[in-house]
């Protein structure tokens, strides 16, 4: 039976003629909260193919981070391409060179014949008075906070170079202004897991080296007042294949779920590893939020029957036969180093980008945003984020939800920002891209009242891709 198509017209998204712009944006419909006031950021793959080559999977486009600036008087939108390594040879050569994380192609090269190039196109984040874009497992790039313009590698005075692995999900600590991030090296020997701690200028203070079981694809970790937390599962990577028989990344990976997921949980004071917990065999790609309260470590993350990588190709024909994924909750006592609670959220629609409040990271928090695919489950053929969707933790089953219409899509981690005279009120910001006449918004909700619809939508001048990772500067 033919794949029926859950998602028509999706292939203009990623076919949509990009500009690098920056604007008042003059176009609004609805009203903007007067407490919306700062700069809204957002990272995300944008351009899919260069000369004769074109990418296979959505993690293989180039970077584009996309700004807006609310102030009293007006909404500044601003988009540039990250001038990372990879995209400025590419430029000057006029042609593809570098193997990507889902496509090879003839001649194809790899960053000291040992890893692919980063197209920067993940995340990006301020930090020591900076405005830093991530990709994945590589050195950030700082960029000119309003104009987005590409300053350069960010190598940490030196600490990075340009092969240490370093995550696209770093972790900050609101108070004292410091910086938690990971690396995998991916040896089929002695596969490590490590963890560097910053201080609030950019100084290290510790590396810490962990050696894991297998050599396994992580994205993201999470970090309470005292851990930072590792969910590992055994999606592994065989450097072998990458480096000799000339495979994209992808095709070198494999899910083992008969080896067994872990929680590897590390002390945030020093990096030495506290505990080492079996978690059967899910895998997570993001981690929401982790607390300790009532004498437990809490853990709130997204899991998946399986993984979702080989669901993002082959472009435009995204999540085809993705597997179920939904809201849990872990509660792990640490003395006896047991998972002695699993509270499941009943929304099994394959959900991702989870956030919460960001002034309430690392500390007790009840509620949850995310995206979600509302034809996901079980339903063979290409599928997109349509949803918007609102989890209180103490409830099983979600509390809001908000559906595009029909045609349209949702793109970019909802961003939670907080009524500063009123804890209870707050809103999310996300992208919402109308295929019926190609136009691009980012949408505000009412984040306790998210099935109302946006309260604001800015309609852009052109179309943008809908990206990954998104942070707001307030």
């Amino acid at each position: 039976m033919q794949a029926q198509d859950h998602a028509p017209l999706l292939d203009q998204i990623f076919s949509v003629d990009l500009h690098e712009e920056s604007y008042v944006i003059e176009s609004i419909s609805g009203t903007i909260p007067e407490y919306v006031r700062g700069a809204y950021y957002l990272n995300g793959p944008a351009r899919f193919s260069i000369g004769d080559v074109t990418y296979n999977n959505w993690l293989d486009g180039d970077g584009m981070v996309t700004s807006l600036a609310f102030t009293d008087e007006a909404v500044k939108f601003t988009n540039r391409f990250v001038h990372s390594h990879k995209y400025l040879a590419e430029e000057k050569a006029g042609r593809a060179i570098y193997r990507c994380f889902g496509t090879a192609f003839e001649g194809d090269e790899l960053k000291r014949g040992i890893g692919t190039e980063s197209p920067i196109n993940v995340s990006l984040y301020p930090f020591a008075n900076r405005l830093l874009a991530f990709g994945e497992q590589s050195m950030p790039y700082e960029l000119e906070m309003e104009t987005l313009e590409t300053i350069g590698p960010f190598d940490f005075d030196g600490y990075l170079n340009d092969i240490t692995p370093f995550s696209a999900h770093p972790k900050f600590d609101r108070e004292s202004g410091e910086m938690f991030n990971f690396g995998i090296s991916f040896s089929s020997r002695q596969p490590r897991l490590t963890l560097h701690r910053f201080d609030a200028t950019g100084k290290i203070i510790f590396r810490k080296r962990l050696a894991i079981d297998y050599a396994c694809s992580i994205h993201d970790f999470g970090l309470s007042p005292s851990y930072a937390i590792f969910y590992l599962s055994p999606y592994i990577l065989d450097i072998e294949k990458l480096t000799q028989n000339g495979s994209a990344t992808i095709d070198t990976m494999s899910w083992r779920p008969e080896l067994g997921s872990q929680l590897r949980i590390l002390s945030r004071e020093d990096g030495t590893e506290v505990a080492n917990i079996p978690i059967g065999q899910g895998y997570c790609l993001h981690l929401a939020n982790c607390f300790e309260a009532d004498g437990l470590l809490v853990v709130d993350v997204v899991e998946y029957e399986r993984p979702l990588y080989e669901e993002y190709q082959p472009i435009p024909d995204l999540f085809t036969t993705v597997s179920p994924g939904r809201p849990v909750r872990l509660s792990i006592d640490m003395s006896s180093q047991e998972i002695v609670g699993r509270h499941v959220v009943d929304y099994a629609r394959s959900p991702d980008f989870p956030g919460c409040d960001p002034r309430l990271l690392t500390k007790p928090c009840q509620d949850m945003w995310m995206l979600g695919i509302s034809k996901a489950t079980g339903q063979n053929g290409r599928k997109f984020y349509d949803e918007l969707v609102h989890v209180e933790w103490q409830q099983d089953t979600v509390r809001d939800l908000y559906r595009a219409p029909a045609g349209s899509y949702l793109g970019g981690e909802p961003v939670f920002l907080g009524d500063p005279s009123d804890e209870s009120k707050g809103a999310i910001i996300c992208q919402i891209h109308d295929t019926s006449n190609q136009q691009s918004d980012f949408a505000i909700f009412d984040a306790f009242d998210v099935s109302a619809g946006p309260q604001a939508r800015l309609h852009l001048r052109h179309p943008i891709r809908l990206g990954f990772h998104a942070c707001f500067d307030g």
